[in-house]
């Protein structure tokens, strides 16, 4: 769950920007950086796995590259981390996209007249209003990334993360085996998405 968080706290942080970008932007190349943010949400997680390994596996054009400094982005922490930032981005940058494109204009519009910046704008006004989405695009980022499987099982495998783990007990033991790692995995995975989706309704 550790390596959960450290992803999640990437998603946002990259993905927070991009997602106002997205929502607010009048250029053209927006169109094309949706599409291809929208590429790995529609590739099937298997697929996606073996294409990553494709591009950061060993004889790959980023692994290659890398390579040649000792590294690996393979069956490692790396790997995962990178494995759930590609499940769980597309899905936050979409509903927080949503979240920033509710918010009337007009708001930040009178406080740039003001002479307020954008800084100020973002942090006072665009912040505060998207956060509730915001909150429920995190948690359905968590989900998507803590729960991803073929992606994991293609790509890193190693350190077997809950979702693989359940699998390899359902594969050697039977379905009766799970349960045990199941509620572990339950209880370790639902409360951040509750909380954070309780939270927003609260407001």
């Amino acid at each position: 769950m550790l390596y959960g968080l450290a992803t999640l706290a990437v998603i946002a942080l990259l993905g927070t920007p991009l997602a106002l970008w997205l929502a607010t932007a009048k250029s053209r190349s927006r169109h094309a950086a949706q599409v291809f943010l929208l590429l790995p949400l529609l590739t099937p997680p298997l697929a996606l796995g073996i294409l990553l390994a494709a591009f950061y596996g060993p004889i790959g054009p980023v692994g290659a590259l890398i390579g040649k400094f000792g590294l690996i982005i393979t069956n490692n922490p790396a790997a995962f981390l990178i494995a759930g930032i590609y499940a769980g981005m597309p899905t936050y940058v979409v509903a927080a996209r949503t979240a920033f494109a509710d918010i009337p204009p007009e708001f930040a519009e009178s406080a740039l007249t003001l002479g307020v910046s954008r800084q100020k704008i973002f942090r006072h006004i665009t912040l505060p209003m998207a956060r509730d989405g915001l909150g429920a695009a995190l948690a359905l980022a968590w989900v998507r990334g803590v729960g991803e499987l073929g992606i994991v099982l293609i790509f890193a495998y190693f350190p077997q993360g809950m979702p693989i783990r359940l699998w390899v007990d359902l594969e050697d033991r039977g379905l009766d085996a799970t349960f045990p790692l199941l509620w572990i995995f339950l209880a370790a995975a639902l409360p951040l998405p509750l909380w954070l989706l309780r939270r927003g309704s609260k407001r």
